[in-house]
This record gives C-alpha cells, sequence and structure tokens, in this order.
C-alpha cells in the first residue's frame, strides 16, 4: 500500500486526566542540590552565559517557574489560542506531520513555510501569523502578504515521535517541500530559526526550482581551521569569533543530543520541572515566562524529549553537501545572538542578497523582536519581487 497523504484537520485536546498528573508530578519536585550562592560567579563572566548560569540552569529558575506552572498558568487558554489557527496532520515519509496553515486574505500572496527551533516548538511563530497573512489589518502593505505554513519538526510535539533512524536537517527538508507541494504550492519561500535555520537552506538546496529564497536568522558558516582564512579579519572580528567558540563551548544542549540523546531523555520523560530546566537553558531569556511554560508543556504532554533530541543525533551524522548554494538567501541577524562572519558565509553561500543586523533582538526573535523579523522578512522577499 502507499502512503496515505490525506491532509486531516487537527485540534489540541489535552485530556484532564493528563493535566491533573502533570500537577501531581509538580507538587513532588524534589529539588537539585547547587553551590551556595556566594560560590557562584556575580560578575559578568566570560563567554554568553548570564551571571549565576555558570554551572548551568539554577534552582531559583526552575523553582519560580515551577510556581507559576502550579498556581497561575493556565494551560486550556493556550490550548484555545493554539486552536483558534488551523492545524492539521499529514503523513510524509511514514511520519506524522503536524502544521498550521492560515493563507492571506490577500489574492497574490507568497507561500512561506517557517520552521521552529529547538527547543521551541510551533508556537515560536504564532504571533507572526497575523501581521504575515494581513498586513493590511496590520498597518503594512498588502502586497507582502504570505500565506503561512508552520510545521512541527518531525519527532517535536504533536508531529510525535519518530520511529524510524534518519530524520535529520536533509529528509526534513524533503518533507516540507512534499508538504507544500501537498497544500498547491509550486513556489514558495522559507525562514527558518535554529534548527529551522538548518533546515530551510537545504529545502533551497534540494529543490531550488521550487524555492524562491531562504530567509534565516543564522548561517551556521565557521572557520574550517585554514589559517589562510583569518587573513585580514579586524580585532573585532578576532573578538566575535572568541564569543562563538564560547557560545558553542556551553552549548551542552547540543553536545548531549548528538552524542547519547536517548540517555537523558529517561530523566527528561518523568519530570516535568528536569523538562522546563533542560529547555530553560535556552528560552529562559525569552520574555513572557508562559511561552517557556507552554513548550514545556507540549514537550511533556507529548513526550517527545527523546524523539526532538534525536533530530541532533541524526543531523550530526547524516552526511552533508559540501558544495555552496546558489540560491537567493538573506540573513536577520539579532543583537543577542551569534553573528557569522560574512566572509565565512559568502564561502558556503554564494547568493546573499539580504543581510540585516539589529542592535535588539535574540535567538528568539519572535518573541522578543517580531517587528523587525517581520519587517525583515517582508524586505527580504520583496527584494526578490
Amino acid at each position: 500500500m502507499g502512503e496515505n497523504t490525506e491532509i486531516t484537520p487537527f485540534r489540541v485536546d489535552v485530556p484532564q486526566a493528563d493535566l491533573d498528573d502533570l500537577q501531581s508530578r509538580l507538587a513532588r519536585v524534589r529539588w537539585a542540590d547547587e553551590l551556595p550562592e556566594d560560590q557562584v560567579t556575580t560578575g559578568q563572566p566570560s563567554g554568553p552565559v548570564q551571571p549565576g548560569w555558570e554551572y548551568g540552569v539554577p534552582v531559583s529558575f526552575v523553582r519560580d517557574l515551577v510556581a507559576r506552572w502550579r498556581e497561575t498558568y493556565d494551560w486550556r487558554a493556550w490550548e484555545a489560542k493554539i486552536n483558534g489557527f488551523p492545524q492539521f496532520t499529514t503523513e510524509i515519509d511514514g511520519q506524522l506531520i503536524h502544521f498550521v496553515h492560515v493563507r492571506s486574505p490577500e489574492p497574490g500572496a507568497t507561500p512561506l513555510i517557517l520552521t521552529h527551533g529547538w527547543p521551541n516548538t510551533f508556537v515560536e511563530y504564532l504571533d507572526l501569523i497575523g501581521p504575515l497573512t494581513d498586513p493590511r489589518a496590520h498597518g503594512g502593505d498588502p502586497s507582502d502578504a504570505f500565506h503561512v505554513v508552520i510545521p512541527s519538526l518531525p519527532g517535536f510535539g504533536f508531529s510525535g515521535h519518530t520511529r524510524e533512524k534518519g530524520w535529520g536537517a536533509a529528509r526534513t527538508a524533503d518533507a516540507w517541500h512534499e508538504l507544500m507541494r501537498r497544500l498547491g504550492y509550486e513556489r514558495y519561500g522559507a525562514h527558518g530559526n535554529d534548527a529551522g535555520a538548518i533546515v530551510s537552506p537545504e529545502i533551497g538546496r534540494r529543490h531550488a526550482e521550487a524555492v524562491i529564497g531562504v530567509h534565516v536568522n543564522q548561517i551556521f558558516s565557521f572557520p574550517s581551521g585554514d589559517p589562510a582564512e583569518f587573513e585580514g579579519l579586524t580585532p573585532e572580528d578576532m573578538q566575535y569569533l572568541q564569543f562563538l567558540q564560547g557560545f558553542v563551548e556551553h552549548a551542552i544542549h547540543d553536545r548531549a543530543q548528538q552524542a547519547q540523546p536517548q540517555t537523558l531523555a529517561h530523566a527528561l520523560a518523568d519530570s516535568p520541572s528536569g523538562q522546563l530546566a533542560w529547555i530553560g537553558q535556552l528560552l529562559g531569556g525569552v520574555p513572557d515566562p508562559d511561552v517557556v511554560l507552554t513548550n514545556a508543556t507540549i514537550y511533556w504532554l507529548t513526550n517527545t524529549a527523546a524523539s526532538s533530541a534525536r533530530f541532533y543525533y541524526e543531523n550530526a551524522h547524516e552526511e552533508k553537501a559540501t558544495e555552496p548554494t546558489t540560491f537567493p538567501i538573506g540573513l536577520a541577524s539579532f543583537a543577542f545572538d551569534f553573528r557569522p562572519l560574512r566572509r565565512f558565509a559568502e564561502r558556503d553561500h554564494r547568493n546573499i542578497v539580504h543581510w540585516s543586523e539589529f542592535d535588539r533582538g535574540s535567538h528568539w526573535s519572535a518573541h522578543d523582536a517580531p517587528d523587525l523579523l517581520v519587517g525583515d522578512i517582508r524586505d527580504f522577499y520583496r527584494k526578490l519581487g
């Protein structure tokens, strides 16, 4: 039998028993030990680590959010917000894929697929849907409108668990192309952040005939080790490379999930406070704590800590293309995120047509600088006409 290509409407409807179980577990947290406060650095450390977090996510951060999770956080309100958008599921390459699909009221809108990162979910882009699909209603130019598709990465949230090896960036990119084809979009754009900034360029590389252009928040182009690559770099460039090295060294989630994603997952599947702490290392700076809790709740309710972590393993072990890309690509780089040096980016991408650097916003710009992100997506695709 062939694959079932049917697109099925979907609504989030969590059984109350699951929420009651979550509350019960949160009421019985056994807190981790940590060093006394006066033993932890209080000044600004070197590298991209905030004071007090040198050893990792502190107990105080987790305690405060667990208290909010138990006492004031309203999953049902978030469930209703999520269900306010049209959601669907479909099977692609043997994997269930959950996605949001909102068509613009503007007939000439550009189809756009947005890919979230880890430890975020499709929730990353919910607040961008209105401005992107209906700019006329949000003070924008109707010619900048997009039909928006926001899938949940395979193994993440409502896409459920992956059941086969190999769901890295390349296979996901092929699935996204098939999803857009099923929705009737022969030509489309792509945007991605974090893991999405790895997947989205792969769509352009593998399906250039269909991709108008790719907009990302990061370009993952690093020095190759050839000393000649460092010739002519300014002191500011070298200082930035040191910052980038510090970012990579402190990315414990990256190394752990690439190496043995299953090992840590046993703890995360059994402890919602542990799940919260694990994603808090990257989401901790998001301005709205309920966004952090919503993502934690989705990972917990769907039990996708292990399958989402496998994305890192699969992506690290899949064969990488080495030829530079040639499709149009644009970068929106935000102040409190790592920024590639252009010489390395141009080595890997031969058709960089847009490069923006902003003085505010972070790795999660959809949450803390949505106006800049939406504006830059519009600017990029306007250039491509």
